[in-house]
């Protein structure tokens, strides 16, 4: 169903729908004053999307990604430009990361040994694996049982793309959230930016609801991890050091030109670390930040302001 938001004098609306793809919420805004034309702008997105999600399917046996997955360890395989290009920046965010970012992993098999019992074999593998002929557009995996998944930027590759079918197709200005991760170009109906509460109102409490995010994308990572309920309450059990309780992070959110770049890089500066997060958004162009730790202190990258 189509839903009706902000009308203004200039007939500009918000027109949003919310469908599961991937297996999350996506919810599609375009800003336009015709109903039927705001309907199949957001059914050719839905389209784009179920199109991507077929494109790095594990499950279908006649997949690219499963095709390059059953040839590891044997020999590289032929894929499209844009499965090659996609793998080429995964890895370059690796290699940004050092690793902490990696679509490689290792699907272990099971053998027998000499007495007939069963044993599970694991070699280690990461992004360092994966040898890219950009002449020949092949990919090997050096290893057998190595494979590659994109579950961790997938949804931010499908909704920069749903992005660029609506460009072409005449939206100037709209958002995608994909399941909280945000997605912007344009303008809203006003002619003011978007913001992160503008873009989703879900998230206007948010420290940093207020920033402008117009042409940018935010993506979210949220630490689940380091919290215990005891006697109905919510306890942190962070790392200790010396005796004292070391602050650790809840939640990073990162900004970026792209939906890909910010999905990709939000769980590997969580990983690393307040400081070292930091410095490492620091060192890019365009790209920004904010962290919060579990006494919810907020640490903003260079160039944002958190009112």
């Amino acid at each position: 169903m189509l839903a009706l938001e902000k009308v203004l004098t200039n007939n500009a609306t918000i027109y949003r729908r919310e469908v599961r793809l991937m297996g999350n919420k996506f919810e599609i805004s375009v800003v336009g004053s015709n109903p039927a034309w705001a309907v199949e702008r957001i059914n050719s997105a839905i389209s784009e999307i179920n199109r991507v999600e077929k494109l790095l399917s594990t499950f279908s046996e006649d997949s690219e990604v499963n095709t390059i997955n059953r040839h590891a360890g044997i020999k590289p395989v032929k894929v499209s430009a844009e499965i090659f290009k996609l793998i080429d920046r995964s890895l370059q965010i690796s290699e940004l990361t050092y690793g902490a970012f990696d679509i490689t992993y290792y699907a272990s098999e099971k053998t027998t040994d000499h007495n007939n019992t069963s044993v599970l074999t694991y070699t280690k593998v990461n992004y360092k694996d994966v040898v890219l002929d950009a002449n020949a557009t092949t990919v090997f995996l050096k290893e057998k049982g190595m494979r590659i998944g994109f579950a961790a930027n997938s949804k931010g590759y499908a909704a920069d793309r749903a992005k660029y079918i609506l460009q072409l197709e005449g939206v100037s200005n709209g958002v995608i959230n994909a399941d909280g991760d945000l997605l912007t170009w344009g303008l809203q109906p006003d002619m003011e930016p978007w913001t992160v509460a503008t873009a989703d109102p879900r998230q206007e409490a948010q420290p940093f609801a207020d920033i402008d995010i117009s042409n940018m994308a935010v993506a979210t990572s949220v630490n689940t991890e380091k919290y215990a309920i005891i006697n109905d309450k919510k306890l942190s059990i962070g790392k200790t050091a010396n005796g004292f309780t070391v602050s650790e992070i809840k939640s990073v959110s990162i900004i970026s030109p792209t939906a890909e770049f910010a999905d990709a890089m939000a769980t590997p500066v969580m990983t690393i670390g307040v400081n070292a997060g930091i410095y490492l958004i620091n060192q890019l162009n365009q790209i920004g930040c904010v962290i919060i730790d579990d006494r919810n202190r907020v640490y903003p990258s260079k160039g944002i302001t958190i009112a």
